[in-house]
Parts: C-alpha cells; structure tokens; sequence
C-alpha cells in the first residue's frame, strides 16, 4: 500500500493543489493506520481492508489520549485515500463509509478583546531596533488582514499595492484574493522598509525577515507573536491563529456581512466562517442592558 499512497499524495500535490503542510499532514494520518493494519492485521493490500479493522485503530487511539477532533481529521484523511483508490479501481468499495467519527465538542475560537489589541499594539512596547519595528509590524499585519501563518512568510514586499491599498495573498490550494487595509498599516509598513533597507540595503524580496535577514519560517513567527501575546493576555492559543481569530471576530461584533468576512479570510465555503458569530460576554450584555425592563447591571 505505500506504492498506493505515494501515487495518492502525488495526486493532492498535481490536481488538489494542496499545501506542502496539508500533504505533510495527510501522510502522516494515513502511513499511522497502514501501518497499525500491517502490524496488528497483518494487512498488505487495500482490498483486505475492512471497516472493523479501522474501528479497531479507532479504539486504540482513544485509548492512548488521541482527541476526537485529531481522529476526526484522520478518519477524513482515510476516506479521501480509499475514494481516490476507488476510482483508481484498487478498491471496489470505501471502508471508511460505514465508520461513525466521534463527536467533537464545540470550541469557539480564542481572540483578544479591543483592549487586549490595543496594549499588544502599542508602539512604547517595542524596541526601536530593527527586530522590534518588524515585531510590531508582523503583529498589525496579521490583526489588519487576518493572514495565516503561511500566508504572511509567503508575502512579498512586491504583493503591497499602495495605489489601490490592498494585498494580494496567495492562500490555501493556490487561491489568489486581495485584502484591503488601512493608510495607518501602510504607514507603519513603510516605516519598517525604511528602517529594513537601512539594516540590510534591500527592499525586494520576502516582506518580513529574520534578524539576519533571512526568510521568516513558521517556528520563529510562532515565537514572535506567542513573546508579545504573553505580554497582554491569558488565552491558551497564543499563536498567529489567535490574531487571525481576533480580526474576524471584531469584524463580526462591529456588524461586517458573514460574506464578506468569508472572502477576507480566504475560506472556501461559509460553513467555515460561521464560527465567528458568536457573541461575546461583553455583546451580551450589552443587549441585556438595553433590551430587558430591569437590566441595569
């Protein structure tokens, strides 16, 4: 089968288009299983595999700790290999289709209140060296736009149109969108190109660099944002996620259409972006307040 699953992960990268992460990922779940089905069922070939054997890795991956939400992830990584099997005539029938995923508890996404935004933004918080000019800017840039990770590493000092103000970001599957933002983002990026051309007399090239000048990866601006997230706030998901959470949840309380929020964001389908309805403790009572007879609080 792994003959099978290189051809599979050749099929995601050449026709899905999906990311190197995304692939990473779905190789990962997938060779786990085969190998559990090698080892325990002593299972070679995708035609013996059987709904009760994936059940059984199943229960033995909640036996170690394995959260539903992971499973989950694993179990959708399966059923797209055996549907991809099943069309390559490998498999006359998806084992996966009789296998009942775990529920998931609901978790609302993790943001910064206003308050929160405003004292991780602030300029008196920040070296006026190069490192800490690009911290602030990485850190407005993310909260301005709501980019991914990826996305950010990925910009390009060429992707900033200051004519018509926006961004132009290639996301997920190789979709292109453009991103609006502000005159005071523009202002703050040019003061870091400013200060960047001065460190290393270039401008071209990658938007946000390393100290040494260098490309930034996923580690170092997961490092960044979670150093400066400590300084403000006690969420768990101190990540560039939590920025991303923070700008379409402000979007959603200050009244934004869930449509345009979605294309903002990049998803593909606006299942994804209901998410961000939820009102928070604040909305609330603010509603309370107004709307019932006796709701001074």
């Amino acid at each position: 089968m792994d003959r099978d699953l290189m051809s599979f992960l050749q099929y995601l990268k050449g026709e899905k288009r999906y990311s190197t992460h995304t692939i990473a990922a779905y190789k990962t779940d997938i060779s786990q299983c085969l190998q559990f089905l090698k080892t325990s069922f002593e299972i070679e070939e995708p035609s013996a595999v059987r709904h009760q054997f994936l059940r059984s890795w199943m229960v033995e991956l909640l036996e170690i700790g394995i959260g539903a939400r992971s499973i989950n992830r694993k179990i959708s990584a399966l059923r797209a290999f055996f549907n991809y099997l099943k069309k390559q005539g490998r498999v006359s029938n998806n084992p996966t289709s009789k296998i009942i995923a775990p529920k998931v508890p609901k978790r609302l996404p993790q943001y910064l209140q206003e308050k929160e935004i405003d004292a991780l933004l602030d300029a008196e918080a920040f070296e006026p060296d190069f490192s800490g000019q690009r911290d602030r800017m990485l850190l407005l840039l993310l909260y301005h736009t709501g980019l991914r990770r990826a996305e950010l590493i990925h910009l390009d000092t060429r992707d900033i149109d200051r004519q018509r103000m926006n961004i132009r970001v290639l996301g997920k599957g190789g979709k292109e969108r453009l991103i609006p933002f502000g005159p005071n983002l523009l202002r703050e990026i040019d003061a870091y190109l400013a200060l960047r051309y001065q460190t290393f007399h270039t401008n071209s090239g990658p938007l946000c660099l390393t100290n040494e000048g260098n490309k930034m990866t996923p580690k170092i601006v997961y490092s960044i944002v979670k150093k400066h997230l400590q300084r403000v706030s006690t969420i768990s998901m101190k990540s560039p996620h939590a920025l991303r959470h923070s700008f379409a949840t402000h979007l959603s309380n200050n009244g934004a259409e869930l449509n345009a929020i979605k294309e903002l964001l990049g998803h593909a389908n606006l299942a994804a972006t209901q998410v961000y309805t939820h009102n928070t403790i604040e909305k609330l009572k603010e509603i309370y307040r107004l709307a019932h007879p006796k709701g001074e609080i």
